[in-house]
This record gives C-alpha cells, structure tokens and sequence, in this order.
C-alpha cells in the first residue's frame, strides 16, 4: 500500500523511520485511494488512526485548487490543538497550510483563511455552528470545494445531542457543496457498526474498517471499604504506593473525587518528601492550567507523575508515556474503560497496566463485571436518536438565521431531507414551529419565518452553539489570578472549603454580580465540600453482575480481600436457584421488608421506579445494587408489580402530568423547554427511560426467592 500514497508522503513516512504500515493504515490507504466510499477506520487507541486517515487523504486531494480540502472535526478544543501539531508537521511535506477554528484560535489566521481559503481546517461542531448561523457566506465561501471530512472519536458523537447536530450540519454543508464530499471517522470504541454506518448519512456507501486486535493487559482489582463520603485513607495510601515512581492517570468517577485524590496524594507526597507532580484535570480547571499539566506529562521524560482526572483525560490527546491508569470504583460504562485503559502502554510491546479500587461490594461486582465484558470485546451498542425534538427547536432556529428569514415549505425541507431527523414527520414540525410562534420565539412575516424578539435573546449569544446544557458556573480566583470555575450551588457559602486544581482552598467572598468566588489557601483542616457525578449503567453489566454472582468463576484479578468480598456475595446468594439470567431474579427477605434485585440497566430501572412510585410511595430505589426495597407482604409485592405492568399503557400520560407538575424534569435538555408539552414528554421518555424495555423485563419476570421460584 505504501507505493499508492504520493512521493512527498512516501518520504514523510521514511523519514518517521516506520518499519512498516500498521495493519488499519495499510487498510486505510488502499481503501480511501481506491474507493469513493465514506470510511469508518476502528482500532485500539495509540494505533495510529490519525496518519491511517491523513497519508492518504493528502495523498489524494487536490490541494492546488482554491478552497478548503480537508475539514477535521472534533469534539476538543483540547484535542483539536494537540493534533495540529502533528497534522501541521506532516502537511509541512506537501507546503499544504492548517488553520485552527475554534473560539480560542487566533482571529489573524481565521481572517487570512477567509482571504484565501485553502488546505486543511480543524473545527468543533460549536464553531461550525457559529459560521453556519452567523456568517454563512464564509461556510459556502470557504468549505464549497471539500473534499474530505474527518471525524475524530467519532463514537462520542453518536446517540447524542451533540451528535444529532453534528449530522445536521454535515446535511448542511452538502447542501452548499458544490458535488460530494467524502466522510472519515476515527474510533476506538465502535458498539454498533449499523449505527455509525449510518450516522454518516449514506450506509449503504460507508466501509467500516475494523482491526480487532487488542493490547496486553495487566488488571487488578482492590477492596476497601468505605461508609463516609471521603476515600478510606488505606486506600489512598495504597494509590501512592502504587503511583510514587510511575507516570499514572487515575479515573474517580467525578470532579470532587479527582481534586479529593490529588491533593490527599500530594499531602503523603509532601510528609515523605517524595515528588510534588500530583494534578487534578477536569473541566472546571482554569485552561491555561490544564494545557499546563498536558504539556509537561507529554515532555516529561524523567519525574513520575500522578493525574487525578475526569472524561477530559480520556480521548485521544497525547500526554504520552502512561505506565498505569486507576479506575477508583466502577466506570459506567465499557467504552469509557477502554478509552481509559487505553490511555497506558501506547508504546508498541507496552502492557497496558489497570488497577481497580472498589470502595463497596457492589462497586467490585460492577468493576469485575466491566473487565470481564471488555475482555470479551463487549461495547454498549450507541444508538442514534430517531426523533430528537428538542434538537429540531435548535436546528430550525439556526436554519432560519443562517438564511435571514425563511417560507415554511423550505425550512419543512431542509429537516425533512436531514437523515439527522429521519424519525420525523411534516406533523412534528408544524407542531414545533407553531409552538414557537405562539412564545414568540419566531414570527412570521408575510410568508416568512424570522426570529422573533424573544428569540433574537437566544440565538445571539455564544451560549446559543451549543446543544448541550452547562450549568451557569462563577469563576474561582486566588490573588487576581484565575484557578477554574463551578456551578454555584445553593451549599456554597463564604468560609466553606472547596477542592479545586488539587488544592483546598476556603471562600473568602461570592460575588454574585461578577460572577467570581474569591479564595485564598485554606489552612483550618475544615472539610472541603464534594462535587459527584454519575452515569447510566447498560443492561448487559448488570446481567453480567449476576452471571458472576451466582457463577463459580475464580478470577486471579482480585486481590485477597476482593477475593473474599466477592465469595461473601456469593454466599448470601446462594440460596437463590437463578437458571435464567435473562428472566430470574432474586428477592431477599428481610424480616417485613424486600429487596428485589432487578440486575437491568439504568434506563428500565428508573422507568420501574416511575411506575412503582405510581402505587406505593414508600418503594426505595438503589441504582447501587439495581434493587428496590419494599415493606410489604409477597403477595402485596406481586400485586405491586402487576399493577405496575398494567399501569404501562398510561406511561405517556403520567410523564406529561408529572411534566405539569415539575418542569425541572427535562431540566437536562438545553432545548426542550421550548416544545409543546407532548413533545417535551417524548423527549424525557426517549431520553431518561425505557417503557418498553420495562414492559419486557415484567412480562418475563420470574421471581426467585431463597430456596424456590415465586
């Protein structure tokens, strides 16, 4: 395949001193060369899906002619400037320039692309958005003549709203193109081949090109046991232990528990006078601290590190050698795990190193579950939204900006034929658009929908780009200088300690106005306040939770303590005969009360304790352990789950009047506020529940209690 890539490529890859192509660049080349087709290029991270897509992309594009070739998408800024670095270099061999849009690149070299548009632009869907809403000429003027556009981590996009209107805009820009342009996406974590085949519009002319290969694996898994709010101080330690003379990222499960683990790391660090290279990276850290912590873990060859981190860690930037990642208790979900995983041993021959903690029984069960499914190759299935309404409030009004006005005919046109909206109907945005006439968010003119004045509020701002919610944050600040930001949350007062940039730090004032929260070095040993998080859980863990728990499988992971918590569980279970993991399920009897493990994913057990909350006030949800526990009587329970099944036929309209009743229930969606309430209610179904996955799992549902089957 090397002889297809062209005469300055061939010597780029010589110079590089590349014994040979890896497997997925050799593929890519020749099928990107000699094929029209979109291509989907999956592969294990540190595989090099990035010179797989652009050795012959440059190969092949025709960059003498005027305009912009290559247009690369990503979900980073962060990550957008880590690859132009490496991009920049490799198209230095073809005299081919790469120009950074992003709301943090310079205005100098956005105003000479537009003077002269050519070569290769890397962008976020935001900042798409922006040209396409407030300079539309500039996307026609500039991105006509594509020929290619990547998707880096396409997988993050897909089954999001952030991914629905990513395909949005790439319907868009077809529409101002002047012929085809081909798409690339690059992935780690593909679930669902169909649905990333189609969320580049075209199935039917998409190739997925998928090496299956998976590094070398050294996994271990830790027990110990927590019942406060803060990490066992045995366990921290043992983390120091672990990390003190290595280059380790370590994954908690949130903001908090990443500034918790810092700073506790960096204080037996300071008492031992080992190094101080301990970090807290997320997005509440200031930007310039953040590009600060990945510089030095990426040129730093000799001092240790440790990197206390959230998702922000977990795509593709390159901070280089990793030699262990931690997981403190359970990911959610398997493609985090492997992008985490992933993230150590990226040096070819390198075994990626993973080290566990689990703080409660249920955490190990779900971390012992996790590493068994990825070991498998297992990957939650994402699946694209078929009828995003709230998406379609957003895309409609950037549609009739982009075009300063626009007929309903064309607007009902331009959604219609968008495979992001296929699941929608000329109904639906009638209803939509009429709804937002009557708020006056659009008017109409004539025969022309405008934005209204209630919606010039909204889509004149930068907050107006994005289709993800963020919570309004208030900038922290030490000495004039800026350390990050957080939510302002109602517990948050002047004298309270907080964790921020692997430091405790005490509020020293709350300037409401500014929008600032003033600190200063907190030195009282007062307890700082937490930040948490969680996630939704696949059904297949949970399943994969009982599988373990009623099996006989030993797994040499487990450290001793681990190995013992783990028989413990397996003892107070063995007294349930489960010979259907798809459909048994156990019920514990304590005294008056019951505990039914449902072991389903998030989304069906929320839709369970919506229905049972319908009936029985005092049912209490454990997302922890899947279980509900009740004070009732077998019989009573078993009345309890038919009524619940038979209550299933009126779902829709308990979620409307629950809707009435508390708005802030599609509080998570940016936009969904702005439908009809029979839309929002489909919105908070689709999104937040799974009626028919409940309906399922009771229509099957065999109950097992100690000893026999109820």
């Amino acid at each position: 395949m090397f002889e297809l890539l062209s005469a300055p490529i061939r010597k780029y890859v010589r110079e590089q001193g590349w014994q040979e192509l890896r497997s997925i660049q050799a593929a890519a080349i020749k099928h990107i060369i000699q094929s029209e087709k979109n291509i989907i290029l999956s592969s294990k991270t540190a595989s090099g899906k990035t010179e797989a897509a652009f050795l012959p992309i440059l190969s092949k594009a025709s960059f003498k002619t005027p305009g912009v070739k290559v247009l690369y998408i990503s979900p980073l800024i962060a990550l957008i400037n880590d690859q132009f670095v490496r991009v920049e270099h490799l198209c230095s061999y073809l005299d081919v320039p790469v120009t950074k849009w992003h709301g943090e690149a310079k205005r100098s070299q956005k105003d000479a692309l537009i003077r002269n548009p050519e070569g290769i632009v890397l962008i976020t869907p935001e900042s798409l958005e922006a040209m396409f809403t407030n300079r539309p000429e500039h996307v026609r003027h500039l991105f006509s003549t594509l020929e290619y556009v990547i998707i880096d981590e396409i997988h993050s996009f897909i089954g999001t709203d952030r991914g629905v209107q990513l395909q949005s805009l790439l319907y868009r820009l077809l529409q101002l193109h002047q012929s085809h342009f081909r798409l690339v996406g690059l992935s780690a974590t593909i679930g669902e081949l169909l649905e990333v085949k189609k969320f580049t519009g075209n199935a039917d002319n998409t190739t997925i090109l998928r090496d299956p290969s998976a590094k070398d694996m050294q996994a271990t898994l830790k027990f110990f046991e927590s019942g406060a709010s803060e990490l066992p101080l045995e366990l921290i330690k043992d983390v120091y232990l672990n990390v003190k003379d290595k280059k380790a990222l370590i994954f908690p499960n949130s903001r908090g528990r990443a500034e918790e683990v810092a700073v506790k790391l960096k204080k037996i660090s300071d008492r031992v006078n080992g190094h101080p290279y301990y970090f807290s990276h997320h997005s509440s850290i200031d930007k310039e601290l953040r590009e600060y912590i990945e510089k030095f873990a990426k040129n730093n060859i000799r001092s240790p590190f440790a990197i206390a981190c959230t998702s922000t860690l977990e795509l593709g930037i390159d901070i280089g050698t990793v030699e262990l990642v931690i997981q403190i208790d359970a990911a959610h979900s398997i493609a985090s795990l492997v992008q985490r995983v992933g993230r150590s041993g990226r040096k070819d021959g390198m075994t990626s190193d993973l080290l566990f903690y689990a703080t409660d029984q249920w955490s190990l069960l779900q971390s012992l579950a996790c590493l068994e499914l990825y070991k498998s190759g297992f990957i939650e299935p994402a699946l694209l939204q078929q009828q995003p309404f709230d998406i379609i409030v957003h895309q409609a009004l950037s549609i009739i900006k982009q075009f300063s006005g626009i007929k309903f005919p064309k607007l009902a046109n331009h959604i219609l034929n968008n495979p992001a909206f296929s699941g929608i109907s000329q109904e639906d945005i009638k209803a939509v658009i009429g709804h937002l006439l009557d708020k006056g968010i659009v008017e109409q003119v004539s025969e022309e929908l405008i934005i209204g004045m209630d919606g010039e509020r909204l889509v004149n701002t930068k907050d107006f780009y994005s289709v993800f919610k963020t919570d309004p944050v208030f900038k922290v600040v030490h000495q004039e200088k800026p350390i990050g930001e957080l939510p302002l949350l109602s517990v948050l007062q002047q004298d309270d300690n907080i964790l921020l940039a692997a430091r405790i730090w005490k509020i020293i004032e709350i300037d409401q106005k500014a929008k600032k929260i003033y600190v200063a070095p907190a030195k009282d040993g007062k307890k700082p306040i937490f930040f948490g998080s969680g996630g939704d859980v696949h059904e297949r863990i949970r399943q994969k939770m009982l599988e373990i728990l009623v099996g006989q499988q030993e797994f040499e992971e487990l450290d001793d303590k681990a190995t013992e918590i783990l028989r413990q569980m397996r003892r107070q279970f063995n007294g349930y005969t489960v010979l259907d993991l798809q459909h048994d399920r156990p019920v514990e009897q304590k005294q008056s009360d019951l505990i039914f493990y449902t072991f389903q994913g998030t989304k069906v057990n929320r839709s369970l304790h919506f229905l049972f909350k319908q009936i029985a006030s005092e049912v209490i949800y454990n997302e922890n352990s899947s279980s509900f526990s009740v004070s009732m009587t077998r019989a009573d329970f078993h009345h309890l789950l038919q009524n619940a099944a038979d209550l299933l036929s009126q779902a829709d309209v308990m979620l409307a009047e629950a809707i009435q009743n508390n708005p802030e229930l599609i509080a998570f969606s940016k936009w969904a506020h702005l439908l009809p309430t029979s839309y929002q209610k489909q919105v908070l179904k689709m999104k937040q529940f799974d009626f028919q996955g409940a309906k399922s799992f009771l229509a099957q549902l065999k109950l097992v209690y100690s000893g026999l089957q109820g």
